[in-house]
């Protein structure tokens, strides 16, 4: 088992991507930032290897050219995802893909995200 597990969190939202940058590093995760669906394929399609872990608001500046989940799926299969969005928002979207978890964006559900980020990098298996 790895020491230290990489997240890439994934918003269109400067400050939501700090706040949970703040409470992830807090717990020992090492996060990167990305503001967009390219952004995000860079981090996944990189050299230096994929982050263990995806927090991804769906609706990211350029979403709407980018079938992101689909792609990432292609590129990294495993990849735990965690679709982190406003839930009214996310009945336009396309279902939950296999392997994702859902986690409204509320300032009271940090603790919650931050609870289902464990349990997806820590079950039995590849993370």
């Amino acid at each position: 088992m790895q020491d230290t597990f990489t997240i890439l969190v994934a918003d269109r939202n400067p400050n939501v991507r700090e706040l949970l940058k703040r409470e992830l590093t807090a717990k020992g995760y090492r996060v990167h930032l990305a503001r967009s669906c390219r952004e995000v394929l860079g981090f996944i399609d990189n050299a230096s290897g994929t982050p263990d872990l995806l927090i991804a608001d769906p609706d990211l500046p350029d979403g709407d050219e980018i079938p992101l989940l689909e792609v990432i799926r292609g590129l990294a299969p495993d990849l735990p995802v965690v679709i982190h969005t406003f839930l009214a928002d996310y009945i336009l979207h396309p279902p939950v893909p296999a392997g994702a978890a859902v986690v409204e964006k509320d300032g009271g559900q940090v603790d919650r995200l931050k609870d289902i980020v464990h349990d997806l990098l820590h079950r039995p298996g590849p993370p």
